[in-house]
């Protein structure tokens, strides 16, 4: 594993050197004097600068991505893609994803979403899940409003992807209704798997008034196209609202057996609802939820036994899967050709 990470590596910072767009990158807070809410925001992008990328989001469990530190952004339109990070997780999660997507011509942003972070699960920001959607809204206005930072938006162009808690959240800013007395319901039959452990570990849904929250309408009629990576909580979204949502969406589903989000209730349920005309559903035998998180480093499971006894597993593929390159190539290949096809 190690030789094939170094390998990895050598080949992206290479790839990187002699692609004809290289990867802009900064970081940036977005203010929220109102609210209290302040986002910080990973943004990569296009541009033609010259220099030697760094690596971005390298640390001693995951491998990094390269990018060019504050570059000038390419001229021209470019399409948009803000990254949903899943539940206690962060930007890093998806750099692999990001870096990519920038090398082809999209900017593509990644907030924190303030609550739902691996440092920062504070009360009352973890149960307001609504705020998640909007977040979205936040940081798309940003990027539209600063073109001479990160390059001009093509505002006909622009899609979400989420993985776990921020596939639900992809699906909200699509249109996505969610029904918490539906899901409350349905966690009766299935209080074992994870959402259901989440959804009452985070206290979502205690009064009546945060109901009344989650059910609102937190679409925005901007996003063009969806995509969600094995998301949890879709057993809440109504069946009238999905029948609705006629948006591009494409479902990816971790295939590997699992007890905590089986795909059958939660990524299969949700592809049943949608309208077959827009959205396709993808089952990827061999992945596994963490399938969608970057390469781990050698000895990264031991690094997180250290500090978080028992989350090791993340970094440890299933039994007789492909090398998680390349199942995330698999990963990078359906999401690419299908925002081709839906931002056209």
């Amino acid at each position: 594993m190690k030789t094939l990470c170094a390998a990895l590596l050598l080949m992206v910072v290479c790839g990187l050197a002699q692609a004809n767009v290289r990867i802009g990158f900064q970081e940036i807070v977005i203010p929220d004097a109102e609210h209290g809410r302040p986002l910080q925001v990973a943004v990569w992008y296009p541009t033609n600068a010259a220099g030697t990328p760094e690596l971005i989001a390298d640390n001693p469990v995951f491998v990094g991505a390269p990018a060019l530190k504050d570059a000038a952004p390419a001229a021209g339109e470019h399409p948009l893609v803000v990254i949903s990070h899943g539940i206690f997780g962060n930007w890093i999660n998806q750099s692999w994803l990001a870096s990519a997507l920038a090398q082809q011509g999209y900017i593509v942003a990644s907030p924190n979403h303030p609550g739902t972070t691996s440092k920062d699960r504070t009360q009352p920001a973890a149960s307001e899940l609504w705020n998640r959607p909007l977040d979205i809204h936040r940081v798309i206005d940003a990027m539209i409003a600063q073109p001479k930072r990160f390059g001009a938006v093509a505002s006909h162009k622009i899609a979400v992807v989420g993985h776990s808690l921020g596939g639900w959240t992809a699906l909200e800013v699509g249109g996505a209704r969610f029904d918490p007395q539906r899901f409350t319901d349905d966690c009766k039959a299935h209080a074992a798997i994870a959402p259901c452990k989440a959804y009452e570990q985070l206290e979502v849904g205690r009064t009546e008034q945060a109901k009344q929250r989650l059910a609102e309408d937190l679409s925005d009629k901007r996003v063009g196209a969806i995509v969600s990576l094995d998301l949890g909580f879709a057993r809440g979204f109504s069946d009238e609202s999905l029948a609705a949502l006629h948006r591009p969406t494409l479902v990816i589903a971790a295939g590997t057996p699992s007890p905590e989000l089986p795909a059958a209730l939660e990524s299969a349920d949700l592809a049943k609802r949608l309208p077959q005309k827009t959205s396709r559903y993808v089952e990827i035998s061999d992945a596994t939820h963490f399938s969608f998180l970057p390469i781990c480093k050698p000895g990264a499971v031991e690094r997180i036994e250290q500090s978080d006894p028992g989350e090791g597993f993340i970094c440890l593929d299933a039994k007789g899967a492909r090398p998680k390159p390349q199942i995330q190539q698999q990963i990078l290949s359906l999401i690419s050709e299908f925002l081709q096809q839906s931002l056209r």
